[in-house]
């Protein structure tokens, strides 16, 4: 079941096609945004080399330039010019991509990506996406493509073509299906000689340490170096209560596994891989006027739990004036 809310359109939403891709790639080589699946969420895209094509991300999702963007590549050899792979880079790459880990790595100083997408930093934030329209995109494209999510700044994450909002600048969505995981990508950063998680997503802690061995946590939410850092982030219109034994009056209720009667529950089961696939999309589901809230009942804090929390915690904090001012805040 899909959990949508109708909307008045102006971008065409394609099926992902070999025809649609072809022509999505000629957009991107053109300067234009194209919104496209990942087997994580709806990215944003385009051409991470290009600064005016870089820049109308940040005009469309109105996000702060100070927040850096993932930079998406077919395989290991597109990544390399990019960035400086250690002997840790490549032994997680070899284990983890195709898949949802962005791996942080010193830039290197002839690399062709916008320093706009990098925020400036001396490091850039690169992953190779497992999701078959993204990889026949960006290899049509042949070249990297700069992805956030595709949702104004702050909001709810896209895991659904009908998720992705009308943007400035965007010119085509392609629609690949329901995004398998549903979550963003786990971000580790190598660029220092201790490994830190900055973001967790779709790859779990626990199997980034049987690689790399204990990782720090890091992580700065007013100056970012990864996205999905900042305080208030994926987030609904309607406030957030975490930790919820049941509904207050005017409450919209998810839950998650057996308990009390919920409106919707990300996965009756308990399963954590059903309830990330399924976070955001229920999310907007009960962003509706006729609830003044959302409650959500405790998620077990380990696993894809983790990030299904980190999620929750940004969702549920105060928002920014600036933020609330303009719907927006990523």
């Amino acid at each position: 079941m899909r959990y949508l809310r109708a909307m008045t359109r102006r971008t065409t939403i394609l099926p992902a096609t070999p025809a649609a891709i072809a022509s999505a790639a000629e957009l991107i080589r053109a300067g234009r945004l194209v919104a496209f699946p990942t087997e994580t969420v709806y990215g944003l895209g385009a051409d991470a080399t290009d600064d005016r094509s870089v820049a109308a991300i940040f005009a469309a999702k109105r996000r702060p330039t100070f927040n850096p963007l993932i930079v998406h590549v077919a395989d290991l050899a597109m990544a390399e010019p990019l960035a400086a792979f250690d002997d840790r880079a490549r032994a997680v790459a070899a284990r983890f991509w195709p898949g949802a880990l962005t791996l942080v790595l010193p830039r290197r100083a002839d690399s062709p990506v916008s320093l706009l997408a990098t925020a400036g930093l001396d490091t850039l934030a690169v992953r190779v996406p497992a999701h078959p329209v993204a990889h026949a995109l960006l290899v049509a494209a042949r070249t990297p493509i700069a992805a956030p999510s595709a949702n104004p700044s702050g909001r709810i994450s896209p895991t659904e073509a009908s998720h992705v909002e009308d943007m400035p600048g965007l010119a085509l969505v392609l629609d690949g299906g329901p995004c398998r995981i549903g979550i963003e990508s786990t971000i580790i950063d190598l660029s220092a000689p201790r490994a830190a998680i900055l973001r967790p997503g779709g790859v779990a802690r626990e199997d980034l340490e049987s690689v790399l061995g204990p990782l720090a946590s890091a992580g700065n939410a007013e100056r970012p170096t990864a996205p999905g850092q900042l305080e208030s982030h994926y987030a609904p219109a309607l406030p957030v209560r975490r930790n919820a034994t049941g509904a207050r009056p005017g409450e919209a209720l998810l839950g998650f596994g057996p308990g009390p009667a919920a409106d919707l529950n990300l996965s009756p089961g308990g399963d954590l891989a059903e309830a990330a696939a399924n976070l955001f999309a229920m999310l907007r589901a009960l962003d509706r006027p006729d609830f003044a809230a959302i409650a959500v009942t405790p998620i077990p804090d380990h696993g894809l739990g983790a990030a299904i929390n980190d999620r929750l915690r940004r969702a549920a904090a105060p928002r920014p004036v600036s933020a609330a001012a303009e719907g927006a805040a990523e």
